[in-house]
Parts: C-alpha cells; sequence; structure tokens
C-alpha cells in the first residue's frame, strides 16, 4: 500500500508540472507529516505549483516520513526549504543553523496559532484539572501544539503527566482527533485549525493555549539571498482579502490560505525557551 501511494503520489506530481517549468532549477519543498501522504500531496501540492509559476525554480514536494527526518533533509540539503513546527525549527536552529523566512496567517490575518485540548462533545469532562487520572493521546514528541504546549498547559493546571492515567503519542494531528472521536482516549491535544476541522463531527474544545508564533518556512543558512528573496516576493505579495489571491489560496492547506508575514529567529524565543525548560518542558530530551 506504502509503494502504491508513493507511486501515485509520484506520476501524479510529474503529469502536474507545466512545460514552461521543465528548465528551471529544481528547489525541494520538505514538509513534515502533519496528515497522511495523500492528504499532504492534495494540500501542499498547488503551493508548489504557484511558487514554480512565480519564481525562477521549479518546487517538488519532498514528505518526511516523521518529524526528525524533515530535520535532516534539511541539514543534508536533501531540501533546501522547508514548513517545519516551531518545535522542528527550534531543533533544526540550534542543530544545524535553520533560518526562518515566512509565517502564515491565520483567518484574523496575524502570525498565531493555539494548541488546543479536546474531548468528545458528550465527555463529561469540563475543565483541564478533570484530566488527572485520565487516557490522554498527544501529537508527535517533535509537535509544539499537539505536544509541548499541552505539557505546559497540564504543568500550569497542576497536573504532572505521571498523574494521567496512561499517554500516547500519535503520528498525525489527524490521527488524534479521530483517535478521540472514537472514544479509544479521554482527552487529546492538536492544533487548533484540526480541532475546528473536526467540531462539527463531535469534538469539543477543553481548553486552549495562548497564542503561538505561526509555524515557519525554514531555509538552509547556506541559502542563496536571490532564492530567499524570490520566495518571499511571491508569497509576501498575496493578500487575503483580494478576491484574485483569495482564489489562488482556496486549496491551499488550511494554514496557508490566508497569506504569510515575514519571520525572523526572534520570533520564536518563547518556544527555545519552553524547550530548555524542566520540568514543564523536556530539555531537549525529547529532540534528540
Amino acid at each position: 500500500m506504502k509503494l502504491a501511494v508513493t507511486v501515485l503520489s509520484a506520476l501524479l506530481f510529474t503529469l502536474a508540472i507545466p512545460l514552461f517549468a521543465a528548465d528551471k532549477p529544481v528547489i525541494r519543498f520538505g514538509v513534515i507529516p502533519r496528515y497522511n501522504p495523500v492528504v499532504m500531496y492534495k494540500r501542499y501540492q498547488p503551493i508548489m505549483d504557484y511558487l514554480t509559476q512565480n519564481t525562477p525554480y521549479r518546487f517538488e514536494l519532498k514528505i518526511s516520513r516523521d518529524y526528525p527526518e524533515a530535520v535532516r533533509f534539511l541539514k543534508d540539503g536533501i531540501t533546501q526549504i522547508s514548513s517545519l513546527g516551531d518545535v522542528t525549527f527550534t531543533e533544526a536552529s540550534t542543530l544545524y543553523g535553520a533560518i526562518p523566512i515566512l509565517k502564515p496567517l491565520n483567518h484574523d490575518g496575524i502570525p498565531f496559532y493555539r494548541s488546543a485540548i479536546i474531548v468528545s462533545k458528550n465527555s463529561p469532562l469540563k475543565s483541564l484539572h478533570e484530566i488527572k487520572g485520565k487516557n490522554m493521546v498527544f501529537g508527535s514528541p517533535h509537535s509544539t501544539s499537539g505536544n509541548l504546549i499541552p505539557r505546559y498547559m497540564l504543568w500550569n493546571n497542576g497536573i504532572r503527566l505521571q498523574e494521567l492515567a496512561s499517554i500516547t503519542n500519535l503520528k498525525h494531528h489527524d490521527a488524534v482527533a479521530k483517535a478521540i472521536l472514537k472514544g479509544q482516549y479521554d482527552a487529546g491535544a492538536v492544533k487548533d485549525v484540526i480541532a475546528n476541522k473536526y467540531m462539527s463531527h463531535g469534538l469539543r474544545v477543553l481548553a486552549y493555549s495562548d497564542f503561538l508564533p505561526s509555524v515557519p518556512f525554514v531555509v538552509r543558512k547556506e541559502a542563496p539571498p536571490e532564492f530567499i528573496k524570490a520566495v518571499k516576493q511571491a508569497l509576501l505579495k498575496l493578500d487575503r482579502n483580494n478576491s484574485e489571491h483569495k482564489k489562488i489560496m482556496a486549496n491551499w492547506d488550511d494554514e496557508f490560505k490566508f497569506g504569510f508575514a515575514e519571520a525572523n529567529s526572534d520570533d520564536y524565543r518563547m518556544i527555545f525557551s519552553m524547550m530548555r525548560d524542566i520540568p514543564s518542558g523536556c530539555g531537549y530530551k525529547c529532540h534528540r
């Protein structure tokens, strides 16, 4: 099945390459596995097509099997630019000097998002304090909104992880939401856009985190200035209030369909601090 998906995805991508882009230098765009591969191609390939049409480069999507692989791809030059989470960016920055260049805007036009702790709409749980002694599912250990921030939320509400009945980590945010809907766990942690997506299916948000800096587009420290400039120009010119631009972004991933703002490392200082912090953080031990 995995081979079939890979072959199908590669074939679809090959057929989608415009003839005018055939001679452009290839840029491989890395993405952490936020969804399953078929969904990832559906949501991210339109952005690759747009960048190919609006820069001197041909962009190819490179989906990693897990979060650490996305960081390694960037380190080893397999990818030249990546959409990383806040935690995976801080890993890449700390270990390999990666640089953030852009961050997506949310539906309110600001570059922030929140983590959400979710339960079934029929759950008896009414507050975070009631999670003590329950079964909780998190996202990847390398996920900001699915793991790091929920740890903080529980800690700030007087709950230590060892006071939970069980802790499980799943690969995708979608998988966490679906596991809650199936009644496999009492509570889970996902990004707000995923919580919003599944509310109509029977999820309820028990608590939101404070606002967090939106996930960055990151480049290698050796990235040519002309490449960075081309990507920034292509994406920063998009305006969510412009009807033509809204059409362009309509079938992009929900995280990217409202435009972009410039990013720099200082935007993520809070995440660096959280990762170093013990006991509410993990002192980087989750990320080696």
